[in-house]
């Protein structure tokens, strides 16, 4: 059973909190299902670095996370589609922080790095499994396009998310049109430094690190400067407020 699924960035283990963008508590009938849908995933992944996406099944993954198949395609479409939640689990709690952070705080492309930093980091006594999971599966998807298109989706949906947080960030009045294009820039950005940094044996901490090369290339994109470059050089774009 195959699907053409049409991507947030990945890094730290998903939770099962509060919703990323609107800080409500799921119900514990949400809960339930998100904690089915993350054990779900977690075995789709450890199978393909295992075996890789062609010697793994949809049967396969639910025998591991220790479901009936029938529960499996009751939450995703296919085996690739299952691991979606880990895919987007960075994205999901970078517009977690921006949409904690204050509109005032400091510019727009400060804030964004910021928090892709925090989110793209290890925290503390973790061994950031998270990352390692989201190297593998990067890497895998480089020779399946249906495990890609999945990535795609997963970015494609995160962008949609970030628009309000952006607009939230930019306040009233802010173009509609910069709101969408700052989305799509600041999620591309992060999209592209994750599989650079997943083409290669970088640390999770430090010089190449997932957090350092998403912070050099939101930097560079959104403000015209690339790393190294003196502040001041460039003059960032105009925010609208």
């Amino acid at each position: 059973m195959t699907t053409q699924p049409t991507p947030v960035p990945p890094g730290p283990e998903p939770t099962t909190g509060t919703t990323p963008t609107t800080g409500t508590t799921p119900s514990l009938t949400e809960r339930r299902k998100a904690a089915t849908q993350l054990e779900i995933a977690r075995a789709a992944a450890a199978l393909f670095r295992e075996h890789g996406p062609d010697g793994t099944t949809a049967e396969d993954i639910a025998r591991r996370a220790g479901v009936a198949p029938r529960t499996f395609y009751r939450y995703f479409r296919s085996k690739q589609d299952a691991v979606a939640p880990l895919l987007a689990a960075g994205g999901d709690r970078w517009r977690a922080l921006l949409a904690a952070a204050r509109p005032d705080a400091a510019p727009l492309p400060e804030t964004l790095e910021r928090a892709v930093r925090e989110a793209l980091s290890v925290p503390e006594g973790h061994t950031g499994e998270g990352f390692h999971q989201t190297r593998a599966l990067l890497r895998a998807a480089a020779g399946d396009p249906a495990l890609r298109a999945v990535w795609y989706r997963v970015n494609r949906e995160s962008e949609e998310r970030l628009v309000p947080v952006v607009a939230r960030l930019l306040g009233a009045g802010a173009d509609p049109l910069y709101v969408r294009l700052t989305a799509a820039v600041a999620t591309d950005a992060i999209r592209v430094a994750l599989e650079s940094w997943a083409a290669t044996d970088a640390p999770l901490e430090g010089p190449g690190s997932p957090a350092e090369v998403a912070a050099r290339c939101l930097r560079h994109l959104l403000t015209g400067r690339t790393a190294g470059t003196t502040a001041g050089t460039t003059e960032p774009p105009a925010q609208h407020r």
